[in-house]
């Protein structure tokens, strides 16, 4: 057992092998310091106590797994990188904002901005996701096992949401090329997001990301919506979109 800063003494059997941090006693800085230090080679991380505190876990650029009991607040795991991280509560604003590998699995409800400008890596939300999930995604795959709020994958780039409850009004308002798969009701549409065909590749694609997020939906209850492509350059004639 490693433990950081004040961290109370725990039984082997609990530990073993693993660092764990009790955030009642110790700071969140000196949490992120230790997960920045090169000479610490920890694998397994066990966070308590979060209470709510933001900018935890932010920046990890090594592979790691780590479990966080309890809620979270803004900017959890920003900048991601390679660590494999769960939350068993909920997650405020900006949950994995610029994500650039790895994964993110929140096992309750997330607030607005989820996965934002993230490039790469797997974001799962269990629960509900708030206003603009997925905003100027370029890459990164975020699965909500709920709904999603208003102007979710607004300016969305690159990159796969899927989602298995309903979506907010403006879905994929000026959008690129990131997919989006969604089994609910959509209340409505932004511009230049249209419904599109589901392919075979489409419902093999959203069954690979089902699978990784660990959940059981059947991929034939999606329906796909992506770019127009309309807004790509400017036309005087549709301005009115603009």
């Amino acid at each position: 057992m490693t433990a950081v800063a004040n961290e109370p003494t725990l039984t082997a059997a609990e530990t073993e092998g693993t660092t764990v941090v009790d955030l009642a006693r110790s700071s969140v800085r000196e949490l992120n310091q230790a997960l920045h230090d090169p000479a610490d080679t920890s694998t397994e991380w066990l966070v308590r106590n979060p209470a709510g505190k933001h900018n935890i876990a932010v920046g990890i650029d090594r592979a790691l797994t780590m479990t966080v009991e309890g809620h979270v607040g803004y900017f959890f795991a920003g900048m991601h990188k390679s660590a494999d991280i769960t939350v068993t509560g909920n997650a405020g604003q900006g949950l994995a904002e610029n994500i650039m590998s790895g994964r993110v699995h929140v096992k309750g409800d997330a607030s607005q901005a989820v996965a934002a400008t993230g490039h790469g890596g797997l974001v799962v939300v269990d629960g509900n996701a708030s206003a603009r999930c997925g905003i100027s995604m370029k890459g990164v795959d975020i699965v909500v096992g709920g709904n999603v709020g208003h102007m979710s994958a607004f300016m969305a780039q690159a990159g796969r949401l899927v989602v298995c409850g309903d979506a907010g009004d403006s879905l994929g308002d000026s959008l690129y090329e990131t997919r989006i798969y969604v089994k609910g009701t959509v209340k409505s549409l932004g511009s230049d997001c249209i419904e599109k065909d589901m392919r075979p590749e489409h419902f093999r694609e959203v069954a690979e990301l089902l699978t990784a997020a660990g959940r059981e939906d059947d991929p034939t209850d999606f329906r796909r919506y992506g770019s127009g492509r309309t807004m790509y350059h400017f036309n005087a004639a549709n301005s009115s979109a603009y």
